[in-house]
């Protein structure tokens, strides 16, 4: 777990650093401006999602590859759907019925396939496979959820992957590479100097979904599959509950 834990680490203050030093298309890309009025670096997503997807690969290639794929679909939403004031699957599937297809719409399909991938090669019977993919692609929306003020997704993830922590195995070390990605972007997210952005939230999520398919069985899968969709169809009042907590 140390080892996931610092691998992760290690990659995504790397990738941090080489952003910073040659930003693609030249700093100013890289800048947004907060909830605060303040002008945040955006290179933190990236990071975030690349330190995840290889500290997670190193423990289950399926894994891993959910998400980069995660992080890459809250990419593509950064980017394209950086100006579009709707809010919610049930905006973007309410588009996707006119005729539209908003990034909201390719990010929530993008992820779920990805998640479905990433199931059927982490658990072995059918059904199992079908819940994973549920967990890992639920658990990827709900941590954007909660990313309603600096740190928030970061900090939800350190405190939520504590406890797979202690089951050790595949879901330790998954645990381990999802609060390494988010602890090593903590004190900048939180300080409001960057943003993760849908592409580090999604990233984080995924990698903590992950977590909780190696570390369950059947029941235990029903049990979070259930917990995350509800999440998902509420996903509105999921956030402004989450803001007003936070004030």
């Amino acid at each position: 777990m140390i080892t996931s834990f610092g691998t992760a680490v290690a990659a995504t203050r790397a990738t941090l650093a080489g952003l910073r030093t040659k930003a693609p298309g030249g700093p100013e890309r890289w800048q947004r401006t907060n909830y605060a009025g303040r002008t945040v670096e955006l290179y933190a997503g990236p990071a975030t999602a690349l330190g995840a997807a290889l500290a997670a690969a190193r423990v289950h290639r399926g894994a891993g590859a959910a998400v980069l794929a995660a992080g890459a679909c809250g990419a593509y939403d950064d980017v394209v759907g950086a100006g579009d004031p709707r809010r919610g699957f049930r905006a973007h599937l309410g588009a996707l019925k006119d005729g539209e297809v908003t990034s909201g719409a390719v990010k929530l399909f993008g992820i779920s396939a990805a998640g479905l991938v990433a199931g059927a090669l982490l658990k072995e019977r059918p059904v199992d496979k079908l819940l994973a993919g549920v967990v890992i692609a639920g658990s990827a929306h709900f941590v954007n959820l909660v990313d309603v003020r600096p740190g928030r997704a970061a900090g939800a993830v350190l405190a939520l992957g504590a406890p797979g922590l202690l089951r050790g195995g595949p879901a330790g070390r998954l645990s381990a590479a999802a609060m390494g990605a988010a602890a090593a972007v903590f004190p900048d997210d939180l300080g409001q100097r960057a943003m993760i952005g849908d592409t580090g939230a999604h990233a984080l999520g995924a990698a903590l979904g992950s977590a909780i398919v190696a570390g369950n069985g059947r029941a235990g899968l029903l049990a979070h599959a259930a917990a995350l969709v509800a999440a998902t169809v509420y996903g509105d009042k999921v956030s402004e509950t989450v803001a007003r907590a936070l004030g």
